[in-house]
């Protein structure tokens, strides 16, 4: 009896045995597949940073390009202001000299005679199609003359 109590020991510790082994080999193969997954996710964090990096570069040259354009946009602006008005005084002054050739003209007419209001737009319009036709004239001569 004692021998068949040794052999159904010994039978139990080589079935603990054999699950043991059995347990280390899948415990193997999950470390395996951890290893492989961490060379993976260090090329994945790799790949994530040097992605990180060159859009920061990118941003930082959008940021420079949009200072550039908000400077050229502001220089622009001020050149159109300053246009602006240069153009608000030449039609001031041009206005101005309307009116003193107004009073010019009709300071030889008699006091009887009510002299006609010349009007403004009128004015400019007939002197924008005098200018036109000038140019035309101009063209024309060039024109015959490169010809």
């Amino acid at each position: 009896m004692s021998y068949q109590y040794g052999f159904l020991v010994e039978t139990m510790v080589s079935v603990l045995l054999l699950l043991t082994i059995l347990y280390c080999v899948r415990l193997n193969n999950q470390l395996r597949l951890l290893k492989a997954d961490e060379q993976s996710l260090r090329a994945t964090i790799s790949e994530l940073i040097t992605a990180t990096e060159i859009a920061e570069r990118a941003i930082g040259g959008l940021k420079s390009t949009m200072r550039e354009g908000e400077q050229s946009l502001s220089a622009r602006l001020d050149r159109s202001e300053q246009v602006s008005a240069d153009i608000e005084r030449q039609l001031k002054a041009g206005e101005d000299l309307l009116g003193r050739l107004t009073r010019i003209a009709f300071a030889g007419r008699t006091v009887d005679e009510t002299p006609p209001v010349p009007d403004a737009k009128a004015v400019a319009a007939a002197a924008q199609a005098f200018a036109e036709r000038t140019r035309a004239r101009m063209s024309g001569q060039s024109g015959g003359l490169a010809a």
